[in-house]
């Protein structure tokens, strides 16, 4: 195996170009890299170890592509949900409901009772569902495992980003425990159910430093403690922690590591690993982030204005966070000739275009580059996580193929399927043509 990261990612992207899987017929694909992956997931684990148990999960909104999840899944890792959806694509690819955890803020009745009687471990998101569980255990009984618990806002603050900040004043999850009366509600909560034995918080990701995350953590530690000495014994089992571990992405180097962040847990929290609690992580972003990669064709290049401008095949419907907010979500971009390999000549200011048809469907902006020409290929890097899954449908625009990639010690790149391209019929279908009629039969 190739253990450096960019030059697996330079050796698939050749492969990829020079086999068709991205090219005239394929003109935009995600790449994976499959042993990065897995290197990363160990780092994981090296970094939690200790005497406490930890469960690993991964946040499935950050790709829920079940081969992914698969690959995950036989790595070691549980997986937190979000949703029907994200619970039955975990479920397909091979977790068990032990290892799995439920968020939402808006959980239906349904879905409770499904994680509930599936053994699935709940994390209730407010007193008013609550109240539903408590419903649900009156009518079929408690759970027979301690895996029922309830979210808290430890309302630490917020990071750089807003919309990726889940611990302000008024965040919409959880019990904000700052309001009035709100954490005795909590504790006595927890000591009328013992059948209640989990905390959890989640600080936030892109944005908000380990520190911050950290404070958040302290604040349920402490919450905790709080409980059990009010219950006379220890009523409280599990801390979910969260995840939301940031990614930089000016670079191939890693920071902050999940070593780092576990160093600013046992600074503010100096007894959470004593092993009194099991924990629970729930990462995404970092667990994925650099090891996607986008590439698609360049179609064609103009000039506008003075700027060179290259029309890619990328753009909102697979990035949209980029496209949308450019200057809290930039991506480094890579210029490929037509053969795959690294593009050459002097840099050149211009612009990355994607498909869509309004003006702001920018990938890059005024990047300086070599001068990119049709049938060169843009590599749009750090896609990994959100990107591949989260496809944005403007103009009907389909879904692409995404691949997972190897490449062994000769440098041979071997891809397997991930996902397949969406045909043209795909979004057809999903577009209600047997409703063709309806509307004129009002």
């Amino acid at each position: 195996m190739v253990h450096d990261v960019a030059r697996r990612r330079e050796l698939a992207l050749g492969a990829a170009v020079r086999s068709g899987l991205v090219g005239p017929d394929a003109p935009v694909a995600g790449l994976l890299d499959v042993d990065g992956v897995r290197e990363t997931v160990e780092e994981l684990h090296a970094a939690f170890d200790g005497p406490g148990e930890v469960l690993h999960t991964f946040a499935a909104k950050a790709c829920g592509l079940v081969p992914v999840l698969r690959l995950l899944a036989d790595a070691g890792m549980g997986c937190e949900v979000a949703g029907p959806g994200e619970t039955a694509q975990a479920l397909a690819a091979g977790f068990v409901p032990e290892r799995m955890v439920l968020d939402s803020p808006a959980k239906t009745v349904a879905e409770l009772e499904f994680a509930l009687a599936a053994g699935t471990a709940v994390n209730i998101d407010n007193f008013q569902e609550l109240e539903r569980v408590d419903a649900i255990v009156a009518r079929d009984g408690a759970p027979s495992a301690p895996r029922v618990g309830l979210r808290v806002n430890p309302q630490v603050g917020g990071g750089s980003i807003g919309a990726t900040s889940t611990a302000t004043a008024t965040s919409k999850f959880g019990v904000a425990l700052g309001d009035p009366g709100a954490e005795q509600r909590v504790v006595d909560a927890f000591v009328r159910r013992p059948w209640l034995r989990s905390l959890h918080a989640h600080v936030g990701s892109q944005g908000c430093p380990p520190e911050l995350m950290a404070r958040g953590v302290r604040v349920l530690h402490e919450l905790a403690g709080r409980i059990d000495a009010e219950a006379g014994e220890q009523r409280v089992q599990t801390l979910d922690i969260g995840g939301g571990l940031p990614v930089n992405f000016d670079g191939d180097e890693v920071r902050p590591t999940y070593r780092d962040y576990v160093a600013a847990l046992r600074g503010a929290v100096p007894g959470l690993f004593d092993g009194r609690y099991r924990l629970v992580t729930e990462f995404g972003r970092s667990v994925l982030a650099r090891h996607g990669t986008i590439a698609s064709v360049v179609e064609y290049t103009k000039s506008a204005g003075g700027r060179a401008i290259a029309v890619t095949h990328a753009g909102v419907q697979v990035a949209a966070r980029t496209v949308l907010d450019p200057g809290t979500w930039p991506l480094r971009v890579l210029a490929l000739d037509r053969t795959g390999r690294p593009k050459e000549g002097p840099p050149v200011v211009q612009d990355v275009a994607g498909p869509c048809c309004f003006a702001g469907d920018l990938t890059a902006r005024g990047r300086e580059l070599p001068l990119l020409e049709p049938g060169d290929v843009v590599a749009l890097l750090d896609t990994g996580a959100y990107y591949f899954s989260a496809h944005y449908s403007y103009n009907s625009m389909p879904r692409p193929a995404v691949h997972g990639y190897r490449v062994d010690p000769a440098g041979r790149v071997r891809f397997a399927p991930i996902r397949s391209a969406q045909t043209v019929a795909q979004v057809v279908a999903e577009s209600g043509p047997e409703h063709a009629e309806a509307l004129l039969a009002l």
